[in-house]
């Protein structure tokens, strides 16, 4: 008897030492892990660790829109090229230049455990969804790795990478010159012309509310489905409810009990360039810097491209000074690019931020400085509300304009260090009661009680203001009794601040010299209150009119956007003004046949597939939206891109996932995501809020358990 129990505990010790197969280890953490899909579809993930949390996470995101994970991966680690052809190669270059695949093995091994533990259950809730969905088929990525997260260079995919001009890298690699003047003239202008990226961040101080709670706006500006919505939690304390980017581990704009954030476009300056002095010695590169000479790091990188059927494989050197990588010539100087990347700090700063409590947490938080490329917006339940411009701001020697390249041989034009973010521009709980940024200048977000531009170094922020910060700060004045709805209005209102300096002056131009064929629409125009509504046939008038105006009107030197309108407004020649209008008047009737057209049989919402970029059919259903582009002002922006081949608009980026928060002693919000949380034509929540989102009508967020529970529609674990 003796003998055959030693030989079971004999069969059990041997079973214990049994590694765990790679399934079986993704089976056991799947047991760890529950996700309840509500009414809108929308993920509600609760894992026992912070670890099995993140792991269903991802396998949530999988389910919803595996394509867009994947493509934001395929193009973070520099692989765009494999399936889009050699045009993305420099993309590609551009991603290796910064990080090779290596050097980011090597982040994630240098990683604090509790990070490594995260990344690995990215990796793993992936490749346990491939798995277990083998009818998928990826473009390129068959297999995820705990690696690939440190390619998000401070929690959005993209970033201040993105700022880093392909055409620039593609003129210095394929000819060792720089990009011609024209080329560059004609990017600038697209630039320009494109629809405003960025975002509305509004904190309200409890003082200004109905129920005397803090609330906040979270308002990001982004092409449409670039994110996701969703709500993560663990017994860790883990309890985050917002918006990820495909590929997120975590979310990256919202709220959890405590404490709400919303992150806007910074244009602190957080990037510069260094103009490198290269000597050549022995058969060795060196670059000066003060009164040494150091030597150039190279290496060289093999990227392949796809070729009709084929792979083919291009093999680039890559160079690198203390400065950053050369990414360009300027005046005949190889040109290094400088900006944050510390991927390891910035994932962390990312996560950590999702679980703080309050305002000191959180401003301890910010103390990690690798938020580059964002502003924050922020409110809590204590009552605080706050504004932090950038998180990332290196000290300068303000002799130097840093808006230009600099002397990287000259010591003194270093980074020396950075700001501590007392010394970063700073509001909180202002007299007046509220915070707002648009992508605007920090000096107007809390009107009188905002930061004065005289305290800070010149680089700290642009004092540029546009016609969203114009709007949001007379809406905000004066204003009190707030609720969720009433937030929710006022993201939403139909005034544009543009139309009011931009068509009085066309108006004055038709009166100094009329035009018989444009009294009628002159007179739309003269009617006009400058609000955007689906019925407005002067919001069509305008916004062509404006269109032509930003394509081919002139640009004073000196002028930002909105002075260009202004300007166009004013100051511009009477017989333009008019020739612009004339041009408008012309594209509506050869588009419709007539300029009498209701904006919103022109201005439209379509999804017709799940393709990362829409197709749109004039002929194919979609829905009429009274909304308008930022350029003009609007809170609530609308915008389109211009070559899709259609008479009709088709908005493709603006408000895309937005949410409403009110901090008490339970947090409550209301969210809209435009179309809906899948990917997938097929399922029913691929365009479930689309009307919803047309008419305003936001949907309650289910955050607590037992709300969570009410909604259910599916309870499962993953792999199930």
């Amino acid at each position: 008897m003796r003998i055959a129990i030693l030989a079971i505990l004999s069969v059990c010790i041997s079973c214990a030492d049994k590694p765990q197969t790679e399934v079986e280890k993704w089976e056991a953490q799947a047991e760890n892990v529950t996700i309840i899909r509500d009414d809108f579809g929308v993920p509600h993930i609760y894992g026992k660790t912070d670890a099995d949390a993140v792991f269903g996470l991802l396998y949530a995101q999988c389910e919803d829109d595996f394509n867009r994970v994947e493509q934001n991966y395929i193009w973070a680690t520099g692989r765009l090229a494999e399936i889009e052809g050699e045009e993305a190669i420099y993309s590609d270059l551009r991603a290796k230049l910064f990080m090779t695949e290596e050097e980011a093995i090597a982040k994630y091994e240098s990683s604090p455990e509790w990070l490594k533990k995260l990344c690995d259950a990215f990796a793993d809730g992936i490749n346990y969804y491939l798995h277990t969905h083998p009818e998928v088929q990826p473009k390129l990525l068959t297999r995820f790795e705990p690696w690939m997260p440190m390619y998000f260079s401070e929690g959005s995919i993209g970033g201040d990478i993105e700022r880093i001009s392909t055409e620039k890298i593609k003129a210095f690699y394929e000819s060792g010159m720089e990009l011609p003047k024209m080329e560059a003239l004609q990017l600038k202008k697209e630039e320009e012309m494109a629809e405003p990226q960025g975002s509305n961040g509004i904190a309200i101080s409890g003082k200004l509310t109905q129920s005397g709670n803090a609330m906040l706006l979270i308002n990001p500006h982004t092409s449409f489905y670039f994110r996701g919505e969703v709500h993560v939690v663990s017994e860790e304390g883990l309890n985050a409810y917002g918006a990820v980017t495909w590929g997120q581990f975590f979310v990256y704009q919202g709220f959890n009990e405590k404490t709400g954030w919303m992150h806007t476009s910074t244009y602190t300056d957080v990037m510069d360039e260094f103009k490198e002095t290269l000597i050549k010695n022995d058969g060795n590169l060196f670059y000066q810097y003060g009164e040494e000479l150091r030597p150039v790091d190279s290496l060289e990188v093999t990227l392949k491209y796809k070729d009709g059927d084929a792979l083919k494989e291009r093999t680039f050197p890559m160079y690198r000074t203390h400065h950053g990588p050369i990414t360009h010539r300027v005046d005949g100087q190889w040109t290094a690019s400088a900006m944050m990347w510390e991927p390891v700090k910035a994932l962390e700063q990312s996560y950590i931020r999702t679980k703080q409590e309050g305002y000191q947490g959180f401003r301890e938080m910010m103390d990690i400085r690798t938020n580059s490329s964002n502003n924050t917006v922020y409110a809590d339940a204590e009552g605080n509300i706050a504004y932090f411009h950038g998180n990332f701001v290196p000290k300068r020697d303000t002799i130097f304009d840093y808006t230009q390249p600099v002397d990287g041989s000259n010591p003194q034009t270093d980074w020396q260090g950075l700001h501590t973010v007392d010394e970063n521009i700073l509001v909180l709980n202002p007299e007046n009661g509220w915070i707002q940024n648009c992508n605007s200048t920090p000096y107007t977000s809390a009107l009188e009680f905002s930061p004065k531009r005289e305290d800070y170094p010149n680089y700290m922020s642009r004092d540029q203001e546009n016609f969203r910060g114009i709007h949001a700060i007379d809406l905000l004045t004066g204003r009190s009794g707030y609720t969720l709805d009433s937030l929710i209005v006022l993201a939403h209102d139909p005034y544009l601040p543009a139309f009011e300096a931009l068509i009085p002056g066309l108006i004055k131009a038709y009166d100094a010299n009329p035009i018989p064929e444009l009294s009628e629409p002159i007179q739309v125009l003269r009617d006009w209150d400058f609000t955007t509504s689906e019925e407005s046939v002067a919001m069509t008038l305008g916004h062509y009119y404006g269109t032509h105006c930003y394509a081919k009107a002139e640009r004073p030197e000196g002028m930002y956007s909105m002075e260009w309108v202004n300007y166009w407004g004013s100051d511009w020649p009477n017989t333009r003004k008019l020739e612009l209008f004339q041009e408008a008047i012309a594209q509506l009737q050869n588009d419709f046949g007539t300029w009498k057209m209701p904006w919103g049989e022109v201005n439209r919402y379509q999804r017709l597939n799940g393709n990362i970029r829409q197709p749109f059919d004039d002929a194919k259903p979609s829905i009429p939206i009274g909304f308008a582009s930022g350029t003009w002002g609007a809170l609530a922006a609308y915008g389109a891109r211009y070559d899709n081949g259609t008479k009709k608009i088709y908005g493709t980026r603006g408000n895309s996932f937005v949410a409403v928060v009110e901090f008490g002693d339970k947090v409550k919000a209301k969210t809209i995501l435009a179309g809906g949380q899948s990917g997938d034509p097929d399922s029913p929540h691929f365009d479930d809020q689309a009307q919803r989102y047309a008419d305003m009508e936001f949907k309650d967020a289910a955050y607590y358990k037992e709300d969570v529970l009410k909604r259910a529609k599916r309870t499962y674990k993953p792999g199930e």
